[in-house]
């Protein structure tokens, strides 16, 4: 089991027919939270003639809420909701402020900036996959790491920490239904020779490039 989620917030602009539009992302987990970051963007942006909003939280996604924000309705608040749904994110805020440029870009003008303020404030932040997996610790002599590394690599598993000793000891976080059979490969691959140590349970993620367990 997977689910996406913002890591760390962005802002994005795109400009269209003079009209500006600020896109600004948060990590949220509450409706509170969600709140207290719409209000703070609301003071920033206080000369904006919009600021519309649109967050998700929730394992399910079972949280959501949106704004037009004096746009007419159905041309903000909404499509800004169906990025964040169509891309599967969870627990994440948007706020689009608005600087009107004095030329009315129609409901379908609105509709497509909003979703691409979106878009653009969504380049700029860090959406990671947060994993449910199992620890694993493989002991190894020197002449099978070689092969372990290449399955792990073939499985797109990437090392936690790897100690070399009298032996080599690799440390990996597992997608849960992975385990089995990357052990099984380990076995068959290693004449087995190798070891295993399951430990606990927990969710991670792959984030510039290392684990980071939650």
């Amino acid at each position: 089991m997977s689910v996406k989620i913002l890591y760390q917030g962005g802002s994005g602009e795109i400009v269209e027919k003079k009209s500006r539009f600020i896109a600004t992302t948060e990590k949220i987990e509450t409706e509170e939270e969600a709140l207290s970051f719409i209000g703070r963007m609301k003071k920033q942006y206080w000369d904006a003639r919009h600021n519309c909003f649109a967050f998700v939280a929730g394992e399910r996604q079972n949280l959501q809420r949106c704004s037009d924000d004096g746009e007419p309705a159905g041309t903000a608040g909404r499509p800004m909701l169906d990025v964040l749904l169509r891309e599967d994110i969870h627990n994440m805020a948007v706020v689009v402020t608005r600087y009107f440029g004095g030329t009315l870009l129609g409901t379908g003008g609105l509709v497509r900036a909003y979703q691409k303020a979106v878009q653009e404030g969504l380049k700029n932040s860090v959406v990671i996959e947060r994993i449910q997996g199992r620890l694993l610790t493989i002991e190894s002599d020197y002449n099978s790491i070689g092969k372990i590394q290449y399955l792990l690599a073939q499985n797109q598993i990437t090392a936690i920490d790897t100690v070399y000793t009298d032996k080599v000891v690799t440390e990996v976080m597992v997608p849960a239904e992975k385990l089995a059979g990357l052990q099984q490969e380990i076995t068959e691959g290693t004449s087995g020779t190798a070891g295993f140590q399951v430990g606990k349970t927990a969710e991670f993620a792959l984030i510039d490039g290392k684990i980071k367990i939650f």
